[in-house]
């Protein structure tokens, strides 16, 4: 599942490719792409006709484009979806779902998902903040993003601390690669609970979080296979800077100690066992 870098990449090549440019038509391949809009893949098409995007923006890990109208088309990329600019008449992606067209005749912006778990709609009134994403907590490179707020929001929690870095109604962004990587940079283990963290620790993991983050974005995000990658088709080089994830059996570059994997909520954690013990009673052995 793509995550705060990746998106954040792929926003800044919509900015650059497609802001600015009016919408001549759309054409809706598979109506999953769209399932989210709920009067259905017509009135989506209709509905953004001779509208001109405004900008391109992200909360957490979804992308808006406020119109000239005053509505936003709102995009999730799922697990492999992927906004490509393309130049019109190329061949079409095996897994094309919708296709936008413009009035200067420049590059189509195509959405291409082959497990169709991502989707596109329309947020009627949405240019600022669209509703449907206002639930969603700013993320750490936010520059309204409230330090403070999310330190002690996160001591309040009587939970584990990789659960709440995962939660996207505290902050957003973090997904599971990226969670592990700033706790390793902290020395801390996934299972620690949040109460028992103090203000300074807490602040420290905050930093490391956005450190990751930042890294991760000027190189693109992380690619593990083909389904990630910018509008332009290019992957992402941060999974070269690992420290944990992905890692299972291979040397901490810390300490040395092979790097151990455990189940975590239906996926899995990477972490050092010399520099991130384990908690005392936690409940992963």
């Amino acid at each position: 599942m793509p995550e705060l870098p990746e998106v954040e990449t792929v926003r800044q090549g919509l900015a650059q490719w497609v802001v600015g440019r009016r919408i001549v038509s759309v054409e809706v391949r598979h109506p999953r792409a769209v399932r989210r809009h709920v009067p259905g893949d017509v009135h989506f098409a209709d509905v953004l006709a001779g509208r001109t995007v405004l900008d391109a923006r992200r909360r957490g890990k979804y992308l808006w484009l406020p119109l000239d109208s005053g509505d936003a088309i709102i995009g999730h990329l799922g697990m492999s979806g992927q906004m490509l600019l393309q130049p019109s008449g190329t061949t079409d992606e095996t897994h094309l779902r919708v296709r936008f067209r413009f009035a200067d005749d420049g590059p189509e912006l195509r959405f291409v998902d082959q497990r169709t778990f991502g989707g596109l709609s329309v947020s009627e009134g949405g240019a600022e903040l669209p509703d449907e994403i206002a639930h969603i907590a700013r993320d750490p490179i936010d520059p309204e993003f409230s330090d403070a707020g999310f330190v002690a929001a996160l001591r309040r929690r009587h939970t584990e601390v990789k659960r709440a870095l995962l939660d996207q109604t505290l902050i957003s962004g973090v997904g599971n690669i990226y969670a592990d990587e700033a706790l390793w940079r902290a020395r801390l283990h996934g299972g620690r609970p949040t109460d028992a963290l103090t203000a300074p620790a807490a602040q420290r993991l905050l930093g490391h979080v956005r450190d990751v983050l930042g890294e991760a974005i000027s190189q693109g995000g992380t690619s593990f296979d083909a389904l990630y990658v910018n509008v332009n088709g290019e992957s992402g080089y941060f999974d070269r800077a690992l420290n944990a994830y992905g890692r299972e059996g291979e040397p901490c570059r810390r300490c040395g100690a092979p790097i151990r994997r455990e189940a975590f909520m239906n996926r899995s954690s990477y972490s050092c066992p010399r520099c991130q013990p384990r908690p005392r009673g936690s409940l992963r052995g």
